[in-house]
């Protein structure tokens, strides 16, 4: 789109980009990345322009007012599916050779307030769709968003594991 990230609905006149669309193209980009130099250099600008995309509005916030975009971008879920929110977001920027970068900040202290007393993240949210067998409950500690949280804050919060 023309601010350089992704919409899915761009066939019915999306005008901005959504931040669903574009985390879901740089995790296939960094995993396409892993097995192939095919069109490398054109890769590595559009997972620039997309990081920006989501660094500009903090990872959770409008890029125009500074508010919470969706209260659903704060909940922490697994699995994401098609959906965004901020710790697939830091999850994704660790994975990749992103550096820090102040922007992630925010969400780096959003994420350090949902850690519970013995330690672990909540599954927080929840998304429709087919299961084999349920590994988590809503509202109970979460061993994937532990796991991903501890990762993240192992490489933007030193923290040592």
């Amino acid at each position: 789109m023309n601010d350089k990230a992704w919409n899915c609905e761009i066939l019915y006149n999306a005008t901005h980009s959504s931040v669903h669309t574009t985390i879901s193209v740089l995790e296939s980009f960094l995993e396409f990345s892993k097995i192939s130099t095919y069109k490398k250099n054109e890769i590595k600008k559009a997972t620039k322009d997309g990081q920006e995309f989501i660094l500009k509005h903090n990872l959770y916030k409008s890029d125009k007012t500074g508010k919470i975009i969706s209260k659903k971008f704060t909940m922490l879920s697994f699995p994401s599916r098609w959906h965004y929110d901020i710790l697939r977001a830091l999850d994704y920027f660790q994975q990749s050779d992103f550096n820090r970068d102040d922007r992630i900040q925010d969400a780096l202290n959003l994420l350090k307030t949902k850690q519970r007393k013995d330690g672990t993240w909540p599954l927080q949210a929840k998304h429709p769709g087919r299961v084999h067998f349920d590994m988590e409950r809503s509202g109970k500690p979460s061993r994937w968003n532990t796991l991903r949280a501890l990762r993240v804050l192992k490489k933007y919060d030193n923290l040592k594991i």
